[in-house]
């Protein structure tokens, strides 16, 4: 039981580290997300199908993911189209894109495919499955982690993040934020493909739906995580939304398997989910405001 939650949150702790770049870093809500990762999983479960190399499908995963990015901010950028619509777009199209990936079919079964994880449990036989998969998601998302942490401290990096917090200063820096933008979302997104081509791996199938509402379980993952660590460097940012996501999935396990006890069921996981955010909203607002409190008061005092 613990192995699986903690195992399906490393899984989406990489769909989450790609919407902290976009709603964190960028300061942009991109709602492609609910596309890009059944993209992901559609174009894995394809290739695994064809007898494609393991690792090239991951990496077309991850450029199908980074390709979707790149359309939403073609359309924001050049159309002038809101951030949330180009997403909502972006999105919308690749529903029927998925399909089309998928054979013309809804989903795709992997039950008797080998696969990354197939492979590494084969690797690891002395170890039950569920304790070899948490090795591998553990070094998986902690790569992941630590290649964003590498990047966001370069030039680069460190650009994208002072365009999250003030665009004006990075135009007068003779940056185009237009291309600052394709590079966050491509990255985002391609990352969300790469968490749907290793969920599809491990659920054994690959579905057109596999999205629904990924979006909000990764806002969620993301706000959950600042609630257990506070940190301004990008290791503990990073970090945190890692927890955030384990987090998260223990919380809908136990709403799944002890909700009962208040009259909860499955169906109502989503009301949860949107309880936490909003309750997550609630207390960064009340912490923003004590700490602008706190700077008052100092300030005031300094003066007296």
């Amino acid at each position: 039981m613990i192995e699986g939650i903690f195992v399906e949150g490393l899984i989406y702790s990489i769909m989450a580290l790609g919407v902290f770049i976009t709603f964190r870093i960028l300061d942009f809500p991109d709602l492609t997300v609910d596309g890009s990762f059944p993209l992901g999983a559609a174009v894995m479960a394809i290739l695994v199908a064809n007898g494609v190399n393991l690792l090239l499908a991951v990496a077309l995963a991850f450029l199908a993911g980074v390709v979707a990015g790149l359309i939403t901010a073609i359309i924001h950028n050049k159309l002038h189209v809101p951030n949330l619509l180009a997403g909502i777009l972006t999105m919308t199209m690749l529903w029927s894109i998925n399909i089309r990936v998928l054979g013309n079919k809804p989903n795709l079964p992997l039950i008797r495919q080998e696969t990354i994880l197939t492979r590494f449990n084969e690797l690891l036989s002395s170890l039950p499955s569920e304790w070899s998969l948490l090795i591998f998601f553990i070094l998986l998302s902690l790569g992941i982690k630590l290649l964003l942490d590498l990047f966001f401290k370069t030039d680069l990096g460190l650009t994208l993040g002072a365009m999250g917090n003030n665009q004006q200063m990075v135009v007068t820096q003779g940056v185009n934020p237009e291309t600052l933008k394709m590079i966050g979302l491509g990255l985002s997104n391609g990352l969300v493909a790469v968490s749907g081509a290793f969920v599809a791996q491990y659920n054994g199938f690959a579905d057109v739906n596999l999205g629904q509402g990924i979006i909000i379980a990764g806002l969620a993952s993301v706000m959950i995580g600042e609630f257990v660590l506070r940190s301004n460097r990008i290791g503990m940012l990073t970090l945190r939304v890692i927890l955030g996501s384990i987090l998260f999935r223990g919380i809908m396990y136990l709403g799944r398997y002890y909700g009962y006890y208040i009259n909860f069921t499955p169906n109502d996981l989503k009301l949860i989910t949107g309880i936490l955010i909003i309750a997550s909203l609630i207390v960064t607002k009340l912490r923003k405001q004590k700490r602008a409190k706190t700077i008052d008061l100092s300030a005031g005092g300094g003066g007296a």
